[in-house]
């Protein structure tokens, strides 16, 4: 059997189970478009670490917020903002960052009329991937004139705000980034919502985390050590033999294995019993 074939199966085999234990089932909380690509800037900002404690901190999140993150982000008061959200933490992440958030998000969709339209002002049609888009997206966000919540020296030192924006252009994985887009662009499939219309599937790059590292180095689609973009990139060309049109419709059934599945190369039962063993050189060592 190819690889292709057991990728294709386990696409199709995702589970509903799989998405309640990911960040972007609280996309899946609401119905409007508008809802959910603000919804999705902010769970995928905050989609690092353990997933307990990223589900349990987006839920405080996203109760405060009410029925409509639209709503409440044009709606945004900094100053309330910080006050509602003062004792906030997700690792070195506070609720003044969570602020700042919510602010750059409000000046795009007062400049733009969403994030969406606001993005594409970085993008080109005609470039192989995402790049480009996100380098100049990313430093635009932090150009941003944030001075209701940081005051009028700008970003200080000390704040983690960037790190919600890194950017290809520092050799940053940008995985954060590379899933939100992930979750607008890609075809809606029950997972991924496809609301973004203005990029093409075909230019999407994997989100790089530990457990994509891991499991794509085990199939032999990078050989790199550091996760970083170039390691991205050279997965998704990898995964651009199989599906030329959707590279990245792998992601989730991959990143799952690790996630929801316990995937680390080592339980050799755990081995026995999984789809990839024949094609991974853990699984065959």
């Amino acid at each position: 059997m190819e690889l292709k074939t057991i990728l294709e199966a386990l696409y199709q085999n995702r589970s509903q189970e799989h998405l309640a234990n990911d960040p972007l089932s609280f996309c899946h909380r609401f119905h409007e478009p508008q809802d959910q690509e603000v919804a999705g800037l902010i769970a995928s900002s905050f989609a690092y670490g353990n997933v307990k404690i990223i589900k349990k901190n987006l839920a405080v999140i996203f109760d405060a917020m009410g029925p409509s993150p639209r709503r409440f982000v044009e709606r945004f008061d900094p100053a309330e903002g910080l006050r509602l959200f003062s004792g906030f933490k997700h690792r070195f992440n506070d609720g003044r960052d969570l602020s700042a958030l919510l602010l750059a998000c409000r000046i795009m969709i007062e400049e733009a009329g969403s994030v969406e339209k606001w993005l594409l002002r970085f993008h080109d049609p005609a470039s192989e991937d995402i790049t480009g888009t996100l380098s100049g997206f990313s430093e635009a966000v932090k150009a941003l004139d944030l001075a209701p919540v940081f005051g009028p020296g700008g970003v200080p030192k000390d704040a983690y705000f960037p790190f919600f924006f890194p950017s290809p252009a520092s050799g940053s994985a940008c995985k954060r980034l590379c899933m939100y887009l992930r979750w607008m662009v890609r075809p809606a499939d029950g997972i991924d919502l496809g609301i973004w219309k203005g990029i093409s599937p075909t230019q999407l790059v994997i989100p790089v985390d530990a457990h994509i590292q891991r499991i794509c180095r085990f199939l032999g689609f990078t050989d790199r050590k550091q996760g970083d973009w170039r390691m991205a990139c050279e997965i998704t060309r990898a995964l651009r033999e199989l599906d030329p049109q959707d590279p990245v419709k792998y992601d989730f059934s991959i990143c799952h294995l690790g996630i929801s599945e316990g995937c680390d190369g080592k339980d050799r039962l755990k081995c026995a019993a999984c789809p990839i063993v024949d094609f991974c050189s853990a699984g065959t060592e």
